[in-house]
């Protein structure tokens, strides 16, 4: 057991800390925790157990309240254990009450939290030193540092043979993400579709695979550095991932020597120095074991290796292998895997699967009375991330089930039926709709029977669909169906939609227009126009899988987007001088952008006027200058911090002396509330309409 320089490991846990600090706020939810706990909230909730429930507003306030002063308290090395288990203990309990938002790199803090409890990133420059001289500027056993190492090592290197997937290699897993601004310099040289597969796909594989081994060459370290820091870099912009990338880059410095900010404090003049941490070489540790040559430097006798530091090698091996372990232990818990492996929020299965949802639909029946009907998706929850996931499908029918009983339904029975595409196929069932999910079976350790399986053998129908979609006008959309032997899809076409049409790709169907109860038997190629402002179902008739898309214009937008044009050219003959008539009165709002003093406005008037201002604003952000793009970040990440202060101030307060009356309470929240003002116009509308709907799937 050898002993490491103390400064790297002690910057290095400060940075992790301060970063998980400001992470409480804004992803662990500490801004918006009164809109999620509310005392009386009738809402499903998905804990990993069943038993987990949340606290009292209050008290859930005051849970992180404790996480965060935990957070603070490791970084200044104030009360170090205490500081970590005050951190570990609610870190983890918010992390376990709620799988909906769980992922990767919330798994990894928590795992950071636990391993620090056992480290010593607490002797230097820290205020447990202040007041104990053993611990001030001491050596850290280097076990310390190979756990962190190790853990990050796991980090980019699991990720990296995930990725080894074949919907990764073959660039389906992240195909939108080369439209993005920071691609567009590859764009230059490289087509989007190569640049998707080499810089998105490629790219990414070879850096989660490499980095690790990188990182820890001294050779190849600096080049590593450069890579991993643009990688990250990007990656806060490309994605909502928290403190993640932030957390990843304050990580890449534990790879290099561990006395590297003491050689660089040293360089700083003496006068900056006295502010800076010490540069002195740090003193022996109790806690440490040194070699032959340590042992003569420090004028140490022979020291033997103790029960402490055996204590840390069995620490230290068995974590590393546990670690390896879990991201490949989901043939155990098998009641997880929905398409993909398990329990996602230890996997490091990062970006691997991409879904899109286009139809989701609840079906309740009363057991007694026989009633059917229909719930709203995602009634009664805060989330939509229960519909890729049998476990969270079984715990919301369980819940939807007792909250029903209060709206007279009895022995109520719930039915799901989702269709999800995953990576670029075909949208496809995720659950036996014929399955009452209140009474179905579901344990963790046992294959879901209800899920339905992936239909891999159509996988390289992709291409086709591509090929599909690129020969398709900007004003015609497509939806690509596969269902299963026996089942049948109702759908709904819009009164929007005035040109929908179904075309069998595969297998045999059987089409019925509900309002005739006419039935049309397609076979592969044949086609059928379908009436808008009907239900229509397709019943599979084949042995095998059906294959079909939709295609369709939605008529009414391409109306309004036809009326815009006219609305925008108008307007700009009338600026240049080239419209000499006087406009009418209704469509004079056009040319100040402004609704003011107009009592009737023709609704497009209105709908050309809220999207103008929306581009208008658009572009003004992309043309913002640095500096207020800066103050824009700063504001808003200001109000954030600011009411999850006073917030917790008031919670606090409630405990402390109780609640006040309730006209006090709504004004202290209220002001908790408030929000850096924005200005805006009269046509820009706190609420935008939505664009003109259409057909379910």
């Amino acid at each position: 057991m050898g002993c490491g320089t103390h400064l790297a490991f002690q910057a290095e846990g400060a940075r992790v800390c301060l970063l998980m600090a400001l992470d409480i706020p804004q992803e662990r939810g500490l801004s918006q925790l009164d809109h999620k706990y509310l005392d009386g909230l009738k809402v499903c909730r998905f804990p990993l157990f069943n038993f987990l429930e949340p606290l009292p507003l209050d008290w859930m306030y005051l849970v992180y309240t404790a996480m965060l002063l935990g957070a603070l308290g490791i970084m200044l090395g104030c009360f170090y254990r205490l500081s970590c288990l005050l951190f570990m203990v609610p870190y983890w309990y918010v992390f376990l009450l709620d799988k909906t938002t769980w992922n990767n790199h919330s798994y990894l803090y928590g795992l950071l939290g636990f391993q620090l409890l056992f480290m010593n990133a607490n002797r230097y420059w820290s205020i447990d030193g202040l007041w104990n001289p053993q611990k001030r500027n001491a050596h850290v056993p280097l076990w310390n540092y190979t756990l962190l190492r190790t853990q990050i090592f796991i980090v980019y290197f699991i990720a990296g043979i995930k990725k080894l997937d074949a919907d990764w290699v073959e660039g389906y897993s992240m195909s939108s993400l080369a439209h993005h601004w920071l691609f567009s310099p590859f764009r230059l040289v490289l087509s989007e579709e190569m640049t998707s597969l080499l810089v998105v796909h490629g790219g990414g594989l070879m850096l989660d695979l490499t980095a690790g081994y990188l990182l820890f060459f001294d050779a190849t370290r600096p080049l590593a550095l450069v890579f991993v820091s643009y990688f990250h870099c990007m990656n806060s912009q490309l994605f909502s991932i928290g403190m993640f990338s932030y957390t990843m880059l304050a990580t890449s410095p534990l790879f290099c020597y561990p006395d590297w900010p003491r050689h660089l404090i040293a360089k700083f003049p003496a006068c900056f120095q006295r502010l800076l941490p010490l540069s002195e070489a740090p003193q022996p540790s109790q806690e440490c074991v040194y070699g032959g040559a340590g042992q003569q430097r420090l004028g140490r006798g022979a020291q033997k290796v103790g029960l402490r530091q055996k204590l840390g090698a069995i620490f230290t091996v068995l974590y590393v292998l546990e670690q390896l372990f879990l991201p490949y232990s989901h043939f155990i818990t098998q009641g997880y895997n929905n398409w993909t492996n398990g329990l996602y929020g230890y996997s490091w299965d990062m970006m691997v699967h991409a879904r899109s949802h286009q139809h989701v639909k609840i079906t309740y029946r009363d057991g007694l009375t026989g009633e059917v009907g229909y719930l709203n998706p995602g009634v009664f929850t805060q989330s939509r991330r229960w519909r890729d996931h049998a476990d969270m499908v079984k715990q919301y029918a369980t819940c939807l089930s007792q909250l029903l009983h209060s709206y007279n339904i009895s022995e109520p029975e719930i039915y799901f039926d989702i269709w999800v595409s995953i990576n670029d196929r075909f949208q496809q069932r995720l659950f036996d709709p014929h399955v009452d999910i209140v009474k179905a079976e579901w344990s963790p350790f046992q294959k879901t029977t209800w899920v339905k399986p992936l239909l891999v053998d159509l996988s390289p129908w992709r291409t086709k669909l591509q090929e599909i979609e690129d020969a398709l006008d900007n004003q015609t959309e497509v939806v690509f169906i596969a269902d299963f032997p026996g089942l049948h899809l109702e759908n709904f076409v819009s009164e929007d939609l005035g040109n929908t049409s179904l075309h069998l790709l595969k297998g045999e169907v059987a089409v019925e227009i509900v309002s005739t109860q006419k039935n049309h038997t397609l076979q592969e190629g044949d086609k059928i126009q379908l009436p808008p402002g009907k239900y229509h179902k397709v019943f599979t008739v084949s042995q095998e899988p059906s294959c079909y898309m939709y295609m369709y214009v939605n008529t009414t937008e391409a109306a309004l987007e036809q009326n815009f044009t006219r609305l925008q050219e108008l307007r700009e003959k009338v600026q240049n001088g080239t419209e000499t008539e006087p406009l009418p009165p209704e469509l004079q709002p056009i040319l100040d952008s402004s609704m003011e003093n107009v009592t009737q406005v023709d609704p497009v008037v209105e709908a050309f006027l809220r999207r103008q201002w929306r581009m208008e604003e658009l572009q003004k952000r992309r043309n913002a200058t640095l500096a207020e793009r800066f103050h824009r970040f700063i504001t808003k990440k200001y109000f954030v911090f600011r009411r999850s202060l006073l917030m917790t101030w008031i919670s606090l307060r409630n405990l402390l002396l109780g609640r006040p009356p309730l006209e006090q309470l709504a004004q202290e929240v209220a002001y908790a509330n408030m929000q850096h003002e924005e200005v805006r116009t009269p046509s820009s509308p706190d609420t935008v309409p939505k664009q003109p709907g259409r057909s379910e799937l």
